[in-house]
């Protein structure tokens, strides 16, 4: 006896609906690359960086402490004090050779940023650098 196509005891297998599955894998991809563009790598605060034309990119960085407008230092996403961040980075220096970048919020206070920059350099590390965002030079913005 042949069974037919529509046979009472035939049961299609399941299958997996793929398209479903790649639009949410696009949409999350798409959230997620926004939300990294307004972040400063590290400090997972939303900044807008002061503006510099001789602006040279880093390979890398161990560490990136943010300064925010309000006066927060962060790292990491979490704010610290500045005893609580020299504790840190001391604690970072002992592993191995650290690397710093200072990323101030444009409107962040420069006392603030240079407690920052104490804090850094009062751990012993020298290779400190300062996050901005490229501009034009002067000298062709006038033409």
């Amino acid at each position: 006896m042949r069974r037919g196509r529509n046979s009472y005891f035939e049961t299609d297998r399941p299958r997996v609906e793929v398209i479903p599955m790649i639009d949410i894998m696009m949409f999350l991809l798409v959230f997620f690359v926004i939300i990294t563009l307004k972040m400063i790598a590290g400090t997972g605060v939303a900044m807008e960086l002061p503006g510099s034309a001789t602006t040279q990119e880093l390979k890398s960085s161990t560490i990136t402490i943010g300064v925010t407008k309000d006066g927060e230092t962060v790292i990491d996403g979490k704010s610290v004090t500045v005893d609580e961040l020299k504790e840190q980075l001391l604690a970072l220096k002992q592993d191995k050779s650290i690397d710093v970048v200072l990323a101030g919020d444009k409107d962040a206070s420069l006392q603030t940023l240079l407690n920052a920059m104490d804090a850094v350099r009062g751990a012993g590390i020298t290779s400190v650098g300062i996050a901005a965002k490229a501009e034009k030079p002067l000298a062709a913005a006038k033409k």
